[in-house]
C-alpha cells in the first residue's frame, strides 16, 4: 500500500501536471470504486484543480466550488499519468486492472489495481466537513512534538507493529515503512507501547521522523521529475522489509518474518529482539513445542541431518 513518502511524491508529481487546470472528465470503469452518491460524480466536471492535499494514506483533488476527489489507492492501487497532445485520443481504460481516468486538457490521470481483490475507493465530498468525515484523525508525526507523540503512543496498550499502522493514531503508516521504522529504532514489533521507557519512545519518534523524511526524499530523487510509475513496498535499499532470510545490513544476522492474514512482518532478531525468535502463527502452531525460541535454535534446527 501507497504510504507517506510515496503519496507525498505522488502528489508533488499531480502539482506539475493537473494544479490549475480543468477537470473535462472522468471516466469509470469499475463500478465498486464509486463509494458515494451526493454530491454526483457528474459535478466534478468542468471544475478547475485548485489544490491537492494528503489525509493519511488518500489523495485528495480538490475542485472548484468546495468539491473534493478522494483516491484512497489501498494495498494495489496505482496512478499512471499520460500526456496527450491537442485532439489526440485519449487512453483507453484497460480491464480488468483499469479502474478509472481523470482527463484533462494535457494528460489524463489513470487509475489501476491488481489483483482481483477490488479495495481501492473514489469519494467526492464538499468542503472540509467533508473531508474530515474520511479523516481517521491518525497523528502527523512530522508535524508533532514529542511531547504529542508520547500521549498518542501510550493512549492503548498495543504492540508497536499494530499502533504504528493504526491510522487512527498515527497517520500514512503502513506494513512497510513501519519494519524500517522500528528496525531503525531497535524495537520489537511486538513491544507493548505502555512498557516501553522514555528513551526508547524518544528513539522511536526519531525513528519515525527520520524515516520518513528520508524515504520521501529518496523517492523524490528517484523520480527525477517524471511521474512515479515504480510505486511499491518492496525497495531496493530497505534494511527489514521484503528481506526474509537475507543478512541484517547491520548485524548480518538473517532477517526473520511473523507472517499473519495477507501480511507480513520483518525484523531482525539480533537488533531488535535481543536474539529472540517471535512467533510465527502459522509454523508456531504447527510445530508447538518444537519452534525455535532463539537464532542459536533455528540454526541447530535447519543443521540436523534428516
Amino acid at each position: 500500500m501507497p504510504e507517506h513518502p510515496d503519496i507525498v511524491v505522488y502528489l508533488e508529481a499531480l502539482e506539475t501536471r493537473i494544479l490549475g487546470q480543468t477537470l473535462e472528465a472522468v471516466r469509470i470503469v469499475s463500478p465498486f470504486l464509486l463509494r458515494t452518491a451526493n454530491p454526483p460524480l457528474a459535478s466534478a466536471s468542468g471544475k478547475k484543480v485548485i489544490q491537492l492535499r494528503r489525509l493519511g494514506k488518500r489523495i485528495c483533488v480538490g475542485l472548484e466550488d468546495e468539491l473534493w476527489l478522494v483516491l484512497h489507492l489501498m494495498i494495489a492501487g496505482r496512478l499512471h499519468w499520460r500526456p496527450v497532445s491537442t485532439h489526440a485520443a485519449r487512453p483507453k481504460i484497460s480491464p480488468p486492472r483499469g479502474l478509472a481516468a481523470f482527463d484533462f486538457p494535457n494528460g489524463s490521470l489513470l487509475w489501476t489495481e491488481a489483483g482481483s481483490k477490488k479495495r481501492a475507493s473514489l469519494h467526492v465530498v464538499a468542503g472540509e466537513a467533508g473531508l474530515s468525515s474520511l479523516d481517521p484523525g491518525g497523528l502527523e508525526v512530522l508535524d508533532a512534538d514529542l511531547q504529542h507523540f508520547t500521549a498518542r503512543l501510550l493512549s492503548a496498550n498495543h504492540t508497536l507493529k499494530r499502533a504504528l499502522t493504526d491510522p487512527r493514531l498515527f497517520s500514512g503508516i503502513g506494513n512497510a515503512y513501519s519494519d524500517e521504522i522500528l528496525f531503525e529504532a531497535k524495537l520489537s514489533p511486538l513491544a507493548l507501547t505502555q512498557k516501553l521507557s522514555v528513551p526508547e519512545i524518544k528513539r522511536l519518534f526519531e525513528a519515525i521522523r527520520s524515516s520518513l523524511v528520508r524515504w520521501t526524499d529518496h523517492l523524490r530523487v528517484e523520480a527525477a521529475g517524471n511521474f512515479p510509475e515504480k510505486v511499491t513496498a518492496f525497495r531496493e535499499g530497505m534494511a527489514v522489509h521484503g528481506r526474509y532470510k537475507q543478512p541484517c545490513p547491520r548485524c548480518s544476522s538473517k532477517i526473520q518474518r511473523i507472517r499473519y492474514a495477507a501480511n507480513e512482518t520483518n525484523y531482525c532478531p539480533t537488533c531488535q529482539t535481543r536474539g529472540k525468535l517471535l512467533a510465527d502463527r502459522a509454523l508456531s502452531r504447527l510445530l508447538r513445542e518444537d519452534w525455535p525460541r532463539s537464532l542459536d535454535e533455528l540454526e541447530l534446527l535447519i543443521s540436523k541431518p534428516k
